[in-house]
């Protein structure tokens, strides 16, 4: 199936231009042209990918960005018209896996999604798959019975392995606009989750809790 990329930009003739460097290169490209829509896709999970414009109508990117990162991992590409230092830096630090400035080659811009995919399809564990279609995950190639959320919050932490993730940042992932509200909730799907592990093996144990601090998952 090929990868799904979103492209979150209000230009149409760069938007139009990245879909069919994309397309033709075996991608599927979606498109949006405000943040806040970005961000409700991205909440579905079958994106892949994010070509990220700065200047945005409603958000700029690097709100987009600092949103979703609590609660994904997706690769993101910033483009921008401004090239500064400043600018590249204070993407990166949030979080941004490359950054390219206007005008741009759209071969360039494909072979840099291309090299980001690779790169970054190496930080998932291989003792998990996630198959988002079907909203299952696979633990040694057994398929777990998780509710939704425990579903939503396992990809959470395997989006980033060893990556420690708050208590508050996965309710506000995982649980956003749920009426759950107690950090206890997070407690709580966290051993089900345990159980449910050790099902297929008495002795795993990747989800590790950070005394104070919240949870993370090991690479396996």
């Amino acid at each position: 199936m090929p990868a799904e990329i979103l492209i979150v930009e209000d230009e149409a003739a760069i938007a139009d231009t990245i879909a069919y460097a994309l397309s033709t290169e075996g991608f599927a490209p979606r498109r949006c042209e405000r943040g806040e829509e970005a961000l409700v896709l991205l909440r579905g999970g079958d994106i892949r990918f994010v070509i990220l414009d700065v200047g945005l109508p409603d958000l700029s990117g690097f709100e987009v960005l600092r949103r979703l990162r609590t609660f994904s991992e997706v690769p993101v590409l910033f483009l921008t018209a401004r090239s500064g230092e400043v600018d590249r830096v204070v993407g990166l630090e949030l979080g941004a896996d490359d950054y390219v400035a206007k005008p741009f080659s759209p071969r360039e811009l494909v072979a840099r999604v291309r090299s980001i995919l690779r790169r970054t399809a190496q930080r998932t564990s291989p003792l998990f798959q996630v198959e988002e279609a079907s909203h299952r995950i696979r633990f040694k190639g057994q398929s777990l019975d998780l509710t939704r959320y425990e579903f939503l919050l396992l990809k959470t932490l395997l989006a980033h392995p060893e990556r420690v993730f708050t208590r508050a940042e996965l309710m506000e992932g995982v649980w956003a606009g749920a009426e759950e509200s107690a950090d206890r909730t997070v407690d709580t799907h966290v051993k089900t989750l345990r159980a449910k592990l050790r099902l297929v093996d008495a002795e795993a144990d990747p989800i590790q809790t950070h005394r104070g601090l919240g949870y993370s998952i090991g690479r396996g």
